[in-house]
């Protein structure tokens, strides 16, 4: 009954869709000769085709189903999986995009026993097609007790989306918004061509399943959806509805090669033909597309090309008043006999000769006028420009949150002494326009740059992503920080710049990467002893951020990514955009959860209350990565051993730990070394918050290490021979035993995307 019921929906609503798509091959044949242009209400031009043969190539073939009336056209080639979900269907074509109907999504329904009575789990793998998902997709979670994400499937995908949705009561759900009560919503990457998507719960919806029976997440286009409301809680047939009226968006792309590479293969067809151009994918999966140039149109994919457009044809290409004659790929205005101007509705138009023309009067007058016009001209242009200079500056100082930081900076005495504010010009010097050659890396705030300033300092310049005014807190919340913290192993910051569109920050420059690109890269000069002396300077970082800073702060995002090293590989915290100051009279705050699936604080995700115990979870998980080289979240583990942390772990509590080490790490580090590291990362995962150390303590207790580090030379190798015993260890490592406690508060990651 639920199939059918799609079924129709899908019929009835193909032709809503369709009408919003517009024909991108105008004044041309669209498709190949032979070949229908028309799947029911769906145009379908080259280079996708209906039939055998009719498309560039066969995976850009639809099928045109008969089975409905009017027919649809199907994706030919793979299936989104279920009996729910029998075909997807295209509803519209794009220059650049196709939508589809919605394929990507999950549900969970519980009785009252907290069981899993209904589920449902759908998506595809789009790898060997044209097809990758839009960056224009919303992943939104609809529930009262849910967490629903959407990560890539590849085997070191990094990236994803993931919101939670938490709800007491119906009354307080509210139609026409997604803030994460019954309702949220987090934005979807681009330029991936397989995501896993998953759904979990808290409490099996035991507290609310009077209202809220099941849960449910899809991934669908932005804008479209219109939460409900509590109707949306308790509606057995959602998820019909979803996939009947919120298509999935795809971007598509010829090939796999750009287009210098394919314009100089000799065993690739070049499909972009006469007056037009190539478009490369901006995705790393790689394709071009083809577009008429401009005063052109046509199908740039069908012999003979893009043809010139007649803009005198239609008064809605020109602007001429009077006179419009046709050039190719533009246009020409003229005026016709006894006229005179440059026959522009928006210009001087054309205006009649008067033969009566009284000279002198004229000569006089334009000649005082003239210099009159000129004097005020110029008066009036230094003026407005100088206006609109300082009013633009003000508009974009306001914008990025100026007067937020000025009163920041007010109350928190020194900062502002030691903040620099650059001006756009200088870091536009500095960083030679943002050449693509000075790029350092990017990040989910923005990008960082390379500059030189002019007395030679060598600078990062941190450029914010756009003018989003939801990141300027954000912004805002890390020049704050920065200007409060001075420490050796912590990025010093330079300044800011305000006037321009894009906010800016400035800080020293860390040329040696970060320390997990050395980790992952096995470098050769991350001994045990630079481990040992990296993992003291971090810990000694946030130790100082957590009790000795002016007001402390909680990083909220510690790993391996966001501690940098400079020329002498000293460690430096950096990426203060997430982080919190934390008044003095609190131990700890209720906030939106923000982090790093992996790295992130299981009873910090549960509660949603942060404390420095935060922190000190998430300095263990980087220990661990020291001690293993693994990634915190290895999606090409077996189930067991994906998470680093619970391996961990378990491998102590087997006394098997020395086998899951980094070769290098036994062999330089001593049993007691390794041990007593092993001991303290173990009490920095402990579950309860409570029982952990605190960062003072773990910094003085790998401080102790470094000091003792040449006291007993010999290696774990070494010791095992002495001791003579196989697996390293003949008992226990520590008291403690966290593997259960870890697996269950764990069994929700199944990604290493950042939440």
């Amino acid at each position: 009954m639920l199939h059918l019921l799609a079924c129709i929906l899908l019929s009835g609503l193909s032709s809503t869709f369709a009408a919003d798509t517009y024909n991108i091959f105008k004044g041309s044949n669209i498709t190949k000769p032979g070949c229908r242009s028309k799947c029911g209400n769906l145009t379908v031009p080259y280079p996708f085709g209906i039939d055998v043969g009719c498309g560039v190539d066969e995976r850009f073939e639809f099928n045109c189903s008969d089975a409905f009336d009017p027919p649809l056209p199907l994706l030919k080639g793979f299936e989104a999986g279920g009996s729910d979900v029998p075909y997807i269907q295209v509803f519209g074509i794009s220059d650049s995009r196709l939508r589809v109907s919605n394929f990507m999504w999950a549900s969970n329904c519980y009785d009252r026993t907290g069981l899993v009575s209904e589920t449902g789990n759908y998506d595809a793998d789009l790898s060997g097609t044209p097809y990758s998902y839009s960056d224009v997709n919303k992943m939104s979670t609809i529930g009262c007790d849910d967490s629903g994400v959407v990560g890539g499937a590849a085997t070191n995908e990094a990236s994803g989306s993931s919101c939670k949705s938490v709800c007491s009561r119906p009354e307080d759900v509210i139609g026409g918004y997604c803030m994460g009560t019954g309702c949220c919503q987090a934005s979807s990457l681009k330029g991936h061509n397989n995501y896993n998507v998953g759904l979990s719960t808290t409490n099996n919806h035991s507290e609310v399943l009077s209202f809220n029976p099941c849960g449910y997440m899809f991934v669908g286009e932005q804008g479209v959806f219109i939460f409900r409301g509590a109707s949306d809680l308790s509606d057995p047939n959602f998820m019909d509805r979803i996939r009947a009226t919120v298509p999935t968006v795809l971007d598509w792309w010829i090939g796999n090669l750009t287009c210098e590479q394919v314009q100089k293969s000799s065993t690739t067809d070049y499909a972009c033909n006469t007056n037009s151009h190539c478009i490369d994918s901006e995705t790393e999966l790689g394709g071009y597309r083809c577009t008429c140039d401009t005063g052109y149109q046509g199908n740039p994919y069908l012999h003979p090309g893009c043809t010139d457009i007649d803009e005198c044809m239609d008064h809605n290409l020109n602007d001429c008043e009077k006179i419009c004659t046709n050039t190719i790929g533009s246009f020409n205005c003229s005026c016709p006999h006894g006229e005179y101007g440059d026959g522009r509705k928006n210009g001087k138009g054309c205006n009649p000769y008067n033969h009566r023309f009284p000279v002198i009067k004229v000569a006089l007058g334009a000649g005082f006028g003239l210099l009159s016009l000129v004097i005020t001209a110029t008066w009036l242009y230094f003026f407005i420009k100088k206006r609109k200079l300082l009013k633009q500056r003000e508009k974009f100082f306001q914008r990025n949150g100026g007067l937020l930081l000025q009163q920041q900076l007010s109350s928190n005495e020194g900062s502002a002494d030691s903040t620099k504010l650059f001006t756009a010009e200088e870091l536009q010097q500095a960083t030679d326009n943002y050449a693509d050659d000075r790029i350092l890396g990017r990040g989910g705030c923005g990008t960082v740059y390379k500059g030189i300033l002019p007395d030679k300092t060598v600078v990062a310049v941190k450029k914010s992503r756009g003018i989003d005014e939801t990141q300027t807190e954000q912004f805002i919340n890390e020049v704050v920080i920065l200007t409060q913290v001075y420490h050796r192993n912590v990025v010093k910051f330079v300044g800011c710049c305000l006037e321009s569109e894009a906010p800016l920050l400035v800080y020293e420059y860390i040329p040696n990467a970060t320390l997990y690109e050395h980790i992952q890269h096995k470098s050769n000069w991350l001994s045990w002893e630079n481990r040992l002396r990296i993992a003291s300077e971090a810990a000694g970082a946030l130790s100082y951020l957590h009790s000795a800073a002016s007001t402390p702060i909680i990083h909220r995002d510690v790993k391996s990514a966001n501690i940098l090293l400079d020329e002498y590989y000293t460690a430096k915290i950096s990426d203060f955009g997430a982080s919190r100051l934390i008044p003095l009279d609190q131990t700890k705050v209720t906030t939106m959860v923000i982090g790093t699936f992996g790295y992130l604080d299981p009873e910090y995700f549960r509660t949603s209350q942060l404390t420095e115990k935060s922190d000190v979870y998430s300095f263990g998980v980087v220990l661990v990565e020291l001690l293993t080289g693994g990634m915190p979240v290895n999606m090409a583990m077996n189930e067991d051993q994906r998470n680093l942390t619970t391996n961990f772990i378990n491998s102590m509590r087997e006394n098997q730990l020395f086998q899951i080490l980094e070769p290098r790490v036994v062999r330089e580090g001593s049993f007691e070394q390794l041990q007593a590291t092993a001991e303290l990362i173990e009490r920095c995962l402990l579950s309860n918050r409570e029982d952990r150390p605190t960062m003072k303590e773990v910094a003085a207790e790998l401080e102790m290490l470094m000091k003792n580090l040449w006291t007993n030379n010999r290696s774990v190798k070494e010791e095992a021979e002495i001791l003579g015993c196989d697996d390293l260890y003949s008992a226990p490592i520590s008291p403690y035993d966290s593997t259960q406690e870890f697996t269950r508060l764990y069994s929700w990651s199944s990604s290493t995307s950042e939440v």
